[in-house]
């Protein structure tokens, strides 16, 4: 067996991973909050690559601390919202980062974005509305806010994309998961209660925390070494793809006929982005395969 073909397997199994989170958290948070829940799965993981990095630059953990901050609006989004809509209506909205990050980036950067991005953009918010938007023309709260985290792990990958190849990966991930944890831990202080976590919920804790923000990560940061960072970002694409299939496995979730339509827009709309990106956007898609943001 090739070591391409050992990446891409890694890829297809981080993929994997990334999908089942979704509802493995949606179980969780019926016995925890969604911050704590964040808190604690963060704070878990942080220890991890603490342990093996520990970054002592300055810069690093001003620059991780920044990053940090809007990796933890993502994820507090994300939950929050995972609590109020289904698991693979999360799983397909949170893809929607792919198509936001290069709208995003032609903001800052102040030149218009390139065709793909427009027409990927256009293909996917016809799908969004499509999965849902129902009857009365409104979105749902959990979906809202799940839509919300799709534009801070965007914006997570557009600062990545500037600051990443200033840091060591593994010392300024460490960083960021860091600092998600404590504004998470601090946040759910404030606004939730909520103790040490119950027994029930430590398995997917330990799942999320080690074999996918871990696991999963190194995988990814590996595989990108030896296929390169746009076929890394167009097989961890298929996130939605595995969030859906888990969550009809396992919740018996099922998607009515126009939810189904919209699901297979969101994902056309993400491959139009990927496979045709413009040489300017080779800075978003290492910046994606470095991303914590799934």
């Amino acid at each position: 067996m090739s070591i391409r073909t050992l990446a891409y397997g890694a890829l297809a199994l981080a993929a994997a991973l990334f999908g089942t989170t979704f509802v493995l958290v949606k179980g969780a948070l019926d016995a925890i909050p969604p911050l704590s829940f964040v808190g604690w799965r963060f704070l878990i993981a942080a220890a991890v690559l603490l342990a093996i990095a520990r970054p002592r630059s300055l810069s690093t953990w001003v620059d991780g601390s920044i990053a940090g901050g809007v990796l933890f609006v993502g994820f507090a989004t994300q939950t929050i919202g995972l609590e109020q809509t289904s698991a693979s209506n999360s799983g397909l909205i949170t893809g929607l980062y792919v198509v936001f990050t290069p709208l995003l980036a032609s903001v800052f950067a102040r030149r218009s974005p390139a065709a793909t991005a427009v027409i990927g953009g256009a293909i996917s918010v016809a799908g969004l509305m499509l999965l849902t938007i129902g009857d009365g023309l409104t979105l749902s709260a959990g979906d809202a806010w799940t839509l919300a985290c799709a534009g801070a792990f965007a914006m997570h990958i557009v600062i990545l994309a500037s600051m990443a190849p200033r840091h060591r990966v593994l010392g300024f991930t460490a960083v960021q998961l860091a600092v998600t944890a404590a504004l998470a831990l601090g946040a759910s202080a404030l606004t939730e209660q909520a103790g040490f976590p119950d027994p029930s919920v430590w398995i997917a804790l330990a799942v999320t925390a080690i074999a996918v923000t871990c696991g999963a990560f190194a995988a990814q940061v590996w595989a990108q070494t030896v296929i390169g960072p746009s076929r890394t970002a167009i097989v961890l694409a298929l996130e939605p793809v595995f969030a859906v299939a888990t969550a009809a496995l396992v919740l018996g979730e099922r998607l009515d006929a126009r939810a189904a339509m919209g699901a297979v827009l969101i994902l056309a709309g993400i491959y139009v982005v990927l496979v045709f990106a413009p040489p300017e956007d080779i800075d978003l898609r290492t910046a994606e395969a470095l991303s914590e943001a799934h």
